[in-house]
């Protein structure tokens, strides 16, 4: 079986990160062959067979256009890739003596494929790769590390051709470059290509495929049982408190309950949105009630917290969204528990900066404030929330010298470059810490998963949060936004 991983649009240097990873999970069987799929925006590769004398322009015009420079370790010269060109890079385990087996299957797919579109390509005898006439439309190049190969094959579909000009292509100066786009006249879908070209290779490798994980036995989670969990529920049920660990169905209550820390969560236990991915219940909520925050603070002494972590449902009936029943909570918190820090989750109040302000005057040590998922899919998943507005509330309490956080879900349907997208904007807002988990969906009325995130994956994800510049990131399958906030804290600011 072949697990086809889209990354979307990527930086060559995130990518090439991915793929050490896999790599490594792959050598010692943590994952099975994988093939990811992806564009780069523009960047020039110098494979071991070439160098400096294979650009055309210098270093410092490429970085005017906008061009990256890469060196790597597969064979071949110098390629250039760009939007417009789907890169294939089998993560495959290799029997000995078969590396020419796999380039000969690669470029055997692009030519099946290109054959669905009416163009004729073949092999030169001479040079690797796909041609059509003295043209190339498919470039190939694999490392190997320990019987496991990356790196692979990069097929011309509607790149801009302007750019192969910047280098000598594969060392040849003598031959030219062309895209299916040139030869047809049209641009082919892309998606279209991409499914074209996994048949074709499964075909060809006798094998089947399928995109991404569609099962998930890494997710396990202890059930919340015991004595200790227990006395959490009487506790709660006496101080009519909710958590957002019952209410939003969370996987690790068995462990935070059975560890004596919960989330809580104000304002009581209906929503007035109706996101797609949540399991919190949606309808007309009651009043709030002005002695909730006192009685927080009063569990949360009774169960000894040192971090202390308060969310709340949507309340968009209220004039300021909740924001003084944060405020009160924190201040309850501050005189109960003074030597406890303090985290406060929070709906965006509107995009009021003024509900904000209620909140951020009252100095909780955390902001916490989530994006969700990544902006292609908010129409979908929370058409009353914008993700400009989310960046903005965390960039606000920045400025305002609070430390901020932000929480991803994964397995909606996004793709790995518009993550590490969101990562960046994250940055750009003064986000300094974030958290990334696995959507699990709630009930048959919520949106479906699309994939599962394998644990590597959220390993490359947590390495290219460390590299952006988070403080700290958390990411794993059970990974969520409160998910031992505590020790996220500390080990973010070296405490």
């Amino acid at each position: 079986m072949i697990t086809v991983l889209r990354l979307g649009r990527l930086a060559y240097r995130w990518a090439h990160l991915f793929q050490r990873r896999l790599v490594a999970a792959r050598q010692v069987d943590r994952v099975g062959d994988i093939l990811l799929v992806v564009e780069h925006p523009p960047v020039i590769t110098l494979g071991r067979g070439g160098g400096m004398e294979d650009l055309r322009v210098s270093r410092g015009r490429l970085a005017a256009l906008g061009v990256g420079l890469e060196f790597t370790e597969r064979g071949g010269r110098a390629t250039y890739h760009g939007p417009g060109q789907l890169l294939f890079y089998p993560i495959f385990r290799l029997r000995p003596g078969r590396l020419y087996d796999l380039l000969w299957a690669l470029e055997e797919a692009a030519i099946r494929t290109l054959a669905r579109y009416g163009i004729a390509a073949h092999r030169d005898p001479e040079h690797p790769g796909v041609w059509v006439g003295r043209e190339k439309i498919a470039a190939v190049g694999l490392a190997v590390s320990r019987e496991v190969t990356f790196h692979g094959l990069a097929l011309n579909v509607d790149p801009n051709l302007d750019h192969f000009g910047l280098i000598v292509p594969c060392g040849l100066a003598d031959r030219g470059v062309t895209s299916m786009a040139r030869i047809l006249g049209r641009a082919p879908g892309l998606l279209g290509v991409e499914r074209a070209f996994c048949q074709e290779l499964a075909g060809v490798l006798g094998l089947n495929w399928q995109v991404g994980f569609q099962e998930a036995p890494w997710l396990v989670a202890p059930a919340p049982t015991g004595e200790r969990v227990a006395w959490l529920e009487s506790l709660f049920r006496k101080e009519r408190l909710h958590t957002v660990c019952e209410e939003a169905l969370c996987p690790n209550i068995g462990e935070c309950w059975g560890g004596g820390t919960a989330t809580f969560m104000l304002l009581g236990e209906t929503c007035t949105r109706h996101c797609r991915f949540c399991a919190v219940a949606s309808g007309r909520p009651g009043a709030p009630d002005p002695l909730e925050p006192y009685r927080v603070a009063r569990a949360a002494a009774r169960l000894g917290l040192r971090h202390v972590v308060v969310t709340s449902v949507a309340r968009d009936d209220l004039p300021d969204g909740g924001a003084g029943q944060f405020a009160a909570t924190i201040r309850a918190l501050r005189q109960r528990l003074p030597d406890a820090t303090v985290e406060v989750l929070i709906p965006d109040f509107g995009g009021s900066t003024r509900a904000l302000d209620v909140v951020l005057a009252a100095r909780p040590d955390v902001l916490n404030h989530n994006v969700e998922t990544v902006p292609r899919l908010y129409p979908v998943i929370q058409p009353r929330k914008d993700y400009r507005r989310a960046l903005g509330v965390l960039a606000y309490a920045r400025r305002a010298g609070l430390k901020t956080k932000s929480g991803i879900i994964l397995g909606m349907g996004e793709t790995r470059g518009e993550v590490v997208g969101v990562l960046e904007d994250l940055r750009r807002a003064g986000c300094d810490i974030v958290t990334l988990g696995q959507y699990l969906q709630p009930t048959d009325h919520h949106l479906e998963v699309a994939e599962f995130i394998h644990p590597v994956e959220f390993e490359w994800y947590r390495e290219v949060a460390r590299a952006l510049g988070f403080e700290e990131a958390a990411a794993g399958p059970l990974v969520r936004s409160s998910y031992r906030a505590g020790e996220l804290l500390r080990t973010g600011t070296g405490r």
